[in-house]
């Protein structure tokens, strides 16, 4: 949606159509097996190294670990985070001993001493650290655990015990005892377990586990659509194992259709510009496959199919089936859906058109924090429209909301607003944060704009935007305000070029 700012003071309002970064997809693979204190593990060493191996041959950057101490897993997280904020995706890989505690998922480093829950916190780093480590990839997020181990005595912890104990029933070596706890990543983040929730997964009598293969198989075909690569490697390793392990995924992911693989034949003109253009290319039996899943009640294959009906380009072109299929989405509390649907009730495409239901609709979707719901809103609220009162005040609440949950034209408009002086709380060093989380998140927009027009900006905000570039060792130069070859050099770096 293309809102306009009414505000003349604000030179340039970026709009949700900006464009991205060139896609870089980048992976952190780690492999536990020779633990110290704990009972080692036959095959995640092999796993990792043959994930890895599959990840590069379809365009990853990896980084792989090898029996990692806890501090090196924190580095090894704490540097792929920041090398994340220019990716497109970030994926992390850990095969090893996981533990539930009080809830919470741990993934156990090979020199870890743990006799109870406090030397499992204190020793390990937990789910939440490695989907902070991909948290800011700019369009989508991935982790996958192949280990799946609860800590079912208490405070007293005897993962051997466990261990004999559970290959007492299958001719196969485990990786846990009841597994690992469910996930709730945010959206746009997908966790997949190799067993869902309460369940073990098996090692394998071979050199990699059931899960591995069917990951390593399903991921290297090429047009496949990573929801629908998920659901055929848990067929794949229902299958394998006999029904005895089932593994689950957790989390949404964004509307756009993504093709870990790339493109399969007759793909290769996909347009990833938008949705719309994006789920054209689905091939048929997919489709078939996401009406399926659908019926079976998968948001996110319900937005695929309404998108595909949205595309007046296309044969299948039916607004009234695109609008039953949101509205089912939107009912089970699917924000994107709400928001979409919202944009259909406020042109009338589709459906009649309708002021009220369109305006209670971006707001359910902007209670959910859906942060282009929130944006329209705010440009809603400023201009007066839908039945709204123009509301200068409450409009810029909602573009400082949306900014900080890395919209990025959100972020570039914010900051624009704070260098005109229209919001007294704040000054040059916040204009320049917003401007530099927007290069991050990768609005080619607003790199454009910062390299052709940089004076549109006080020299107080370029001043604080070198800073910046500075204290993450992007710039060396001057705090002068003035963007030469330097200063220029550090905001494309910032945004992800690495120049020879």
């Amino acid at each position: 949606m293309a809102r306009k700012c009414a505000a003349a003071a604000v030179a340039v309002i970026l709009t949700a159509t900006a464009g991205f970064s060139s896609s870089d997809r980048i992976a952190l693979v780690f492999g536990m097996a020779d633990y110290q204190f704990l009972p080692g593990l036959t095959n995640t060493r092999n796993d990792a190294e043959a994930i890895s191996q599959t990840l590069k041959g379809i365009g990853f950057d990896v980084t792989l670990s090898i029996d990692a101490s806890g501090a090196e897993m924190e580095q090894l997280l704490d540097k792929f985070a920041f090398k994340s904020e220019v990716a497109d995706l970030a994926l992390i890989y850990f095969a090893g001993h996981g533990i539930e505690v009080q809830g919470e998922n741990f993934m156990i480093p090979v020199d870890a001493h743990v006799a109870s829950n406090m030397d499992v916190q204190s020793q390990s780093p937990s789910l939440k650290k490695l989907l902070a480590a991909v948290d800011r990839a700019r369009k989508m997020r991935i982790v996958i655990l192949d280990s799946c181990r609860d800590n079912p005595l208490g405070d007293s912890i005897d993962l051997a015990a466990v261990a004999a104990g559970a290959t007492d029933e299958t001719t196969e070596t485990t990786r846990g005892g009841n597994g690992l706890a469910a996930a709730n990543p945010d959206r746009g983040t997908l966790v997949a377990f190799a067993a869902k929730d309460g369940q073990v997964a098996l090692d394998g009598t071979g050199n990699n586990s059931p899960f591995a293969l069917s990951l390593m198989e399903k991921m290297t075909q090429p047009g496949l659509e990573i929801s629908l690569m998920f659901r055929q490697v848990r067929d794949s390793v229902l299958q394998r194992t006999g029904n005895l392990q089932e593994p689950h995924t957790y989390g949404s992911l964004t509307g756009i259709p993504f093709y870990l693989a790339g493109p399969g034949e007759g793909q290769n003109g996909l347009d990833l510009s938008s949705a719309t253009n994006a789920w054209a290319g689905i091939k048929p039996d997919q489709e078939q496959q996401l009406l399926a899943l659908a019926d079976l009640g998968d948001t996110r294959s319900m937005l695929g199919l309404a998108y595909m009906r949205l595309n007046p380009n296309e044969g299948r072109f039916d607004p009234a089936a695109a609008v039953s299929f949101l509205t089912r989405a939107a009912d089970a509390g699917s924000p994107e859906a709400q928001f979409e649907l919202a944009k259909l009730y406020e042109r009338g495409t589709g459906v009649e058109q309708s002021d009220e239901k369109a305006l209670a609709l971006y707001r359910a979707a902007a209670d959910q924090n859906f942060a282009d719901a929130i944006n329209d809103l705010g440009f809603l609220h400023y201009q007066g429209g839908l039945g709204l009162p123009a509301d200068p005040g409450k409009a810029l609440r909602l573009f400082e909301r949306a900014a900080d949950l890395r919209h990025p034209q959100a972020q570039f408009n914010f900051a624009a607003l704070i260098d005109d002086g229209l919001i007294p709380s704040k000054g040059p060093e916040d204009s320049a944060k917003y401007l530099y989380e927007a290069l991050r998140s990768g609005s080619q927009d607003v790199l454009n704009l910062l390299s052709e027009r940089p004076t549109m900006f006080t020299t107080e905000t370029r001043r604080a935007l070198q800073a910046r570039l500075k204290d993450n060792d992007f710039y060396s130069g001057a705090l002068d305000g003035h963007f030469g070859p330097g200063t220029q050099r550090g905001i494309r770096r910032a945004y992800g070029i690495e120049e020879g």
